[in-house]
């Protein structure tokens, strides 16, 4: 049996993704065995975390500053917009170091069963940054599920007859990847986006 407070913090934790009621009870156990060197300092940190940190008004990322240090950056290629579904996917992105160009984050994928529509995520903002002068390509990141694809297929339409060409990642075999050990789906998508070697 364990007191109100730490009932709270395990339930607290077992909302965050990856961790259920065992893992959340485990994490919480390791923070107050580990006070002053892991608790303290993490409070610390998610409190000013909670205070300082904010959606950027041009891309949606999170930073300390508004515009963020990616929108800021004189150094990105002003002519490359990438749209991703979330914070998390930007972040995926910026951590190959392979694109150098802005981002746009929706906010999420168009889902009938779940009701979210064009008005629910950040296709206005996308469709007003697309029509900027100095923008060349908009590429479209996005998940290769239903939704994101149904989101894809919108957005392409939508941006259709602009001036800036759009484009979608490839999809396929990952490197490293053995086929047998991929799905169907995969497969089918790397035949379709085959190149000449």
């Amino acid at each position: 049996m364990v007191g109100p407070e730490i009932e709270r913090l395990i339930q607290l934790l077992a909302r965050l993704p990856g961790l259920g009621p065992r893992s959340a009870r485990r994490a919480a156990l390791k923070l107050l065995e580990r006070r002053e060197t892991l608790m303290e300092p993490l409070a610390r940190a998610m409190t000013d975390a909670a205070a300082r940190v904010g959606p950027c008004r041009l891309c949606g990322n999170f930073d300390t500053v508004d515009p963020c240090a990616i929108c800021a950056d004189p150094c990105r290629d002003p002519a490359l917009l990438c749209v991703v579904e979330d914070v998390a996917a930007l972040w995926a992105m910026e951590r190959t170091g392979s694109f150098r160009g802005r981002y746009l984050v929706l906010g999420g994928l168009l889902s009938a069963l779940d009701g979210i529509g064009p008005d629910d995520l950040g296709i206005a903002r996308l469709i007003e940054r697309a029509a900027a002068p100095d923008l060349a390509e908009v590429i479209l990141a996005l998940p290769a599920t239903v939704e994101g694809q149904t989101t894809a297929h919108y957005l392409a339409e939508r941006l259709a007859g602009g001036r800036a060409a759009v484009s979608g990642l490839a999809q396929g075999v990952p490197i490293g990847g053995d086929l047998d050990h991929l799905d169907d789906g995969t497969i089918t998508a790397a035949l379709r986006a085959r190149r000449r070697v």
